[in-house]
């Protein structure tokens, strides 16, 4: 009966230098370099093939488990894990959590092979859209992204929330923080606290969401920040031309979203002290590569970060020397600096911790609110008895009673003659009056 050997292609080599040896086409030691294999190596596969035949060639544990494989009970245990409490991490994160957690050392190769023939994984993707790939500025701080990703990060344990995240371009180094959306306030918090850690960097990179960009009232509060500090915006026109960020948003919504869950998290509060003791560091040791990279960042020492990062507007002083602001009325008082003139603009800065700021020429200005307008509180002038508006005044009173002197006995007619007396013709009226006149004394 014939048998049929299933070679691999090292084998096959082997078998051939072995029929070489045998028809003295070559010598031991030329066929040993040659297959790169020691002389004794050599002759020890001579004897194989001399007592077994090609079988002898063939690896012996062919079809059998690996010496340094392991055993199949840690093999179930394993995938019991995995079905049990880990089936929606991939190989590489689920090799670290066995390593941390359960103290069982498992390449992440060998996991893959595992979770694959158990038909537990599939680590098919769909096919992308090819783009070219940017290179990664040359120093920290040359360029920072940012972005937010709104998701379910406590599954269902608390509220939904907005993960910010900000990048290196050059190192990947992230600083992330953790809010209820992707708004302003939070915006400016986050790069507040990211200018007193690093250092101001060169470039903000970001997308044309509408905390960032404003093409039809000026600029927002967020690129006003920046550009005071001499940041450079730059917009991206889709999410794949700022892809570090957002596969950094990825690897966090699948690491990030599983150690809260380990760490039982469900509050923002929690989450950002989390990310500030441990998350952080963690993830920047093993994926960050900023050894040997310069850093670009500017220092923001001697600078009143809290004038700069916060809501800032201008408003027009009245009269009464009060502003209107979102339906109140302030009111400026005097101090050692002096107030602005009417019609004048004064900064209005609202900083993060809601506290309200007015400032005049680089001079903060005091202030009073009201929830009315304010009354009038401008002293009334009396004039002295002896000023000019009074003598004038006095000198007309006395010509008024002159005039009532003289006219008098006409006003104390009745309303009969008076009609009579319009009933003349009026020459004959004209006459009259002259001759009353005349007979006056």
């Amino acid at each position: 009966m014939t048998e049929t050997l299933t070679m691999s292609t090292k084998e096959r080599q082997r078998l051939q230098v072995i029929s070489r040896i045998q028809h003295r086409d070559t010598t031991v030691v030329a066929a040993a370099e040659s297959l790169q294999i020691t002389e004794r190596q050599m002759y020890r596969l001579l004897q194989r093939h001399k007592k077994d035949g090609d079988q002898g060639i063939i690896h012996r544990l062919r079809g059998k488990t690996s010496n340094r494989g392991y055993v199949p009970v840690v093999r179930s245990h394993v995938l019991k894990l995995y079905l049990e409490r880990y089936n929606d991490y991939g190989p590489t994160l689920f090799s670290e959590i066995l390593s941390e957690s359960h103290h069982i050392t498992i390449d992440s190769d060998t996991l893959r092979r595992w979770l694959k023939e158990a038909k537990l994984w599939n680590g098919a993707r769909a096919a992308r859209r090819h783009r070219q790939k940017r290179a990664r500025r040359e120093a920290r701080g040359a360029l920072l992204q940012f972005d937010g990703s709104f998701h379910d990060w406590f599954e269902g344990r608390g509220a939904e929330c907005c993960l910010l995240v900000a990048i290196d371009d050059a190192s990947g180094e992230v600083f992330l923080r953790f809010s209820r959306s992707e708004n302003t306030a939070d915006a400016l918090r986050i790069l507040q606290s990211y200018v007193e850690r690093y250092g101001i960097p060169q470039q903000f990179y970001t997308d044309h969401g509408s905390v960032y960009y404003n093409n039809h009232h000026g600029q927002t509060d967020v690129a006003r920040a920046l550009t005071s500090l001499g940041v450079e915006l730059i917009y991206a026109h889709s999410p794949q031309a700022k892809g570090r960020v957002e596969r950094s948003n990825r690897t966090h919504q699948d690491r990030l979203i599983k150690a809260l869950r380990r760490q039982n998290i469900s509050t923002i509060d929690d989450a950002n002290r989390y990310l500030e003791e441990s998350y952080i560091n963690e993830h920047n040791q093993r994926f960050a590569h900023s050894k040997g990279l310069d850093d670009v960042h500017r220092s923001a020492l001697g600078l009143d970060l809290k004038n700069i990062f916060c809501f800032e507007t201008t408003r027009q002083v009245h009269n009464d020397s009060t502003i209107t602001l979102n339906n109140t009325f302030v009111q400026l008082l005097r101090s050692n600096d002096p107030l602005p003139p009417p019609r004048t603009q004064v900064i209005v800065r609202r900083w993060l911790d809601d506290s309200l700021h007015i400032f005049w020429n680089d001079h903060e200005l005091r202030y009073e609110t009201f929830s009315n307008k304010p009354p009038h509180t401008r002293k009334l002038y009396i004039p002295p008895p002896d000023h000019p508006w009074r003598r004038k005044q006095l000198g007309s009173l006395r010509a008024q009673k002159r005039v009532d002197k003289l006219f008098a006995p006409h006003y104390s007619k009745s309303y009969h003659s008076t009609q009579t007396k319009t009933q003349l013709p009026s020459k004959q009226r004209k006459s009259t009056t002259q001759s009353q006149t005349h007979a006056a004394p």
